[in-house]
């Protein structure tokens, strides 16, 4: 079932080269604001990206930073990248000078695709590196254009082996500073082969839609690569993605398959034009990124009626394992394990746990990373012999569903007993004036762990403590008394990570401790 490439494999052929051989060329691959770019057309400006990039010294093997905006020329940079040979390593191109400087530092990148708007914070970065810092190549402008419209586009494919590295995809996390995930050439087509056609259906009349961006492994999967492979149709945008720029692209666009994640899918039910919105086009919609709440699902369900597939993936397997179907679906679960992949909660030490008990996932399947860039303990507490050992936390009922507990290091032990952040989280979305509910630990005057919430309320809602008390009785009612926070923060919004995930080890930082 799972993905056997030849000898000599390169995703660039399997995504895109292909699409040429097979005479697919004139098929529509992307759709913009401006217009649209054939499969032929992307082909090209990936071969004189190639170009550029062996003009600039690159080599095979080589890591080569894209921080590009989200659009045709991203697309044909990470081809191009591919094509000759690089490693390609995703960043948001919004990011600040030091972070920028992390990721020079960290990956020692040689080049660096960047778009002309964000030059000067990227030459601050590079300048600032600690060991010299990448060729950076500005991409936009008229001088540009005219190099790329004078080299040759024709670039031989480098014969690269299933398991070289093809992209580097961050880690997810939400404490410490992101840990690069090296991937393989044969995991993105292996999954691509699972989830995008097995679970997703991919088919050549898609056209995909995608809040998060490219850089984010998520949606290079669901917004690129898994369209590419079918000749399907990706729509990409490149300003932030707002409700209001979502639902004008929806109009624009006419997706059949909308790549969201739970934050977004909260901004939409709670818009106040939900209900004059047309979705008529899609035939499903993905969540993931964070969990998704059981209470979001079935608002999303009375305003949409779409399929909303929930479901879990990690940077260190690529993309999502376990997933809900159009034709089985279970709001609050993950859905089950997609099929070509194994998952197992347990103890620990590898033992497996009872069925329907809270468990650390171990997930094995042909899409394993080869592990962490330039971190050897890491590494080897992490993949053990075939096997991802994550940090999530999760439940395997007696049929199958799987649902989610949260992070192992985002579990709490109260009054002696361990108590999941989202099950909190949960039940106060339900009340009708909170918008976003976050839990994490805070240590109270005494030293004990207890746990606290961060909530944004709902537009015309006013912060108070009286509302805090409510919030706090309401969770006392639903839920075993020892859950209840021990305190309430409001918030206007949430702290972000860089993949746009929240910043929990940030809130848990905060000075304010818990009170009883």
């Amino acid at each position: 079932m799972t993905f056997e490439p030849p000898t000599t494999f390169n995703v660039f052929d399997f995504f895109l080269g292909d699409r040429i051989a097979e005479g697919s060329g004139a098929r529509r691959a992307l759709l913009t604001d401006a217009g649209e770019w054939s499969y032929s057309q992307v082909h090209d400006l990936s071969g004189r990206y190639s170009r550029i990039l062996l003009d600039s010294g690159v080599q095979p093997g080589d890591r080569v930073v894209i921080a590009l905006p989200d659009g045709p020329d991203y697309v044909g940079a990470l081809f191009g990248a591919l094509r000759m040979g690089g490693v390609v390593v995703m960043i948001n191109p919004q990011l600040a000078s030091d972070q920028i400087r992390y990721f020079f530092d960290y990956t020692g990148s040689v080049a660096a695709l960047v778009d002309e708007d964000v030059m000067t914070t990227f030459t601050e970065a590079a300048d600032a590196a600690a060991q010299p810092g990448p060729t950076l190549v500005s991409v936009g402008g008229p001088a540009f254009e005219a190099r790329l419209s004078d080299v040759d586009p024709d670039v031989i494919t480098y014969p690269c082996s299933p398991d070289d590295a093809a992209i580097f995809l961050f880690s997810g996390g939400t404490t410490g500073d992101p840990k690069a995930v090296v991937q393989t050439h044969r995991s993105f087509a292996n999954t691509t082969e699972l989830y995008g056609k097995g679970i997703l259906g991919m088919r050549a009349e898609d056209v995909t839609l995608s809040v998060p961006k490219l850089f984010f492994g998520y949606a290079t999967g669901t917004n690129l690569l898994f369209p590419f492979s079918v000749g399907a149709t990706a729509a990409l945008f490149p300003e932030r993605c707002t409700a209001e720029t979502l639902f004008e692209k929806i109009a624009r666009f006419r997706p059949t398959v909308l790549v969201n994640v739970p934050t977004m899918v909260n901004n939409l039910v709670g818009h106040e034009t939900v209900d004059e919105q047309d979705f008529s086009s899609l035939r499903l919609a993905t969540s993931a990124g964070e969990a998704l709440p059981e209470e979001l699902h079935r608002r999303w369900n009375e305003h949409f009626g779409v399929p909303l597939l929930d479901g879990l993936g990690t940077a260190e397997m690529w993309h999502i394992f376990i997933s809900n179907t159009v034709d089985d679906l279970r709001p609050g679960t993950l859905g089950k394990v997609v099929p070509g992949f194994e998952v197992r909660a347990c103890e620990a030490d590898g033992t497996e746990v009872g069925v329907g008990e809270v468990g650390v996932m171990w997930v094995r399947g042909d899409s394993l990373a080869l592990g962490y860039w330039q971190d050897e303990d890491k590494t080897r507490l992490a993949f053990r012999d075939g096997w991802f050992v994550s940090s999530d936390m999760i439940r395997i009922d007696a049929e199958g569903y799987v649902s989610y507990g949260g992070r192992a290091d985002d579990m709490l032990k109260v009054s002696g007993k361990w108590l999941s952040p989202v099950e909190l989280e949960n039940c106060l979305l339900e009340h009708a004036g909170v918008r976003e509910a976050v839990v994490v630990g805070m240590k109270t005057a005494d030293g004990l762990v207890k746990p606290s919430a961060f909530v944004v309320l709902e537009d015309g809602v006013a912060a108070s403590d009286q509302l805090a008390t409510e919030l706090q009785d309401w969770a006392k009612g639903r839920l075993e008394p020892y859950k209840y926070p021990r305190s309430i923060a409001f918030l206007a919004d949430l702290p972000r990570t860089h993949l746009g995930k929240v910043d929990r080890g940030g809130l848990a930082r905060r000075d304010t401790p818990a009170s009883e």
